[in-house]
C-alpha cells in the first residue's frame, strides 16, 4: 500500500477511502449503518465509503485532523 486516498463529497455526504487503486474494484457490498466495502477480483477489501455523514466546511486543497496507525 503505497498511499490512501480520501475523498468527501459534501452534496452526496458520502467519504470514500481506497487502500489501493479504485479501479481495481469489481465488486461492492454494504456491511450496514451506510457502509460499504469496496473488493478487488480475489475479493481483498480495496476500500470502503461511508454514507450520510456531515464533516466540516472541508475546502480544496485544506487539512483536516487524520489519525493513522501501521503496525
Amino acid at each position: 500500500m503505497s498511499k490512501i486516498k480520501i475523498y468527501y463529497d459534501k452534496k452526496g455526504r458520502s467519504l470514500s477511502v481506497w487502500f489501493d487503486d479504485p479501479k481495481k474494484e469489481v465488486s461492492s457490498e454494504e456491511i450496514g449503518d451506510g457502509t460499504i466495502v469496496s473488493k478487488d477480483k480475489s475479493g481483498k477489501v480495496i476500500g470502503f465509503e461511508k454514507l450520510y455523514i456531515s464533516l466540516p466546511d472541508v475546502r480544496q486543497g485544506s487539512t483536516f485532523p487524520i489519525e493513522f496507525s501501521a503496525s
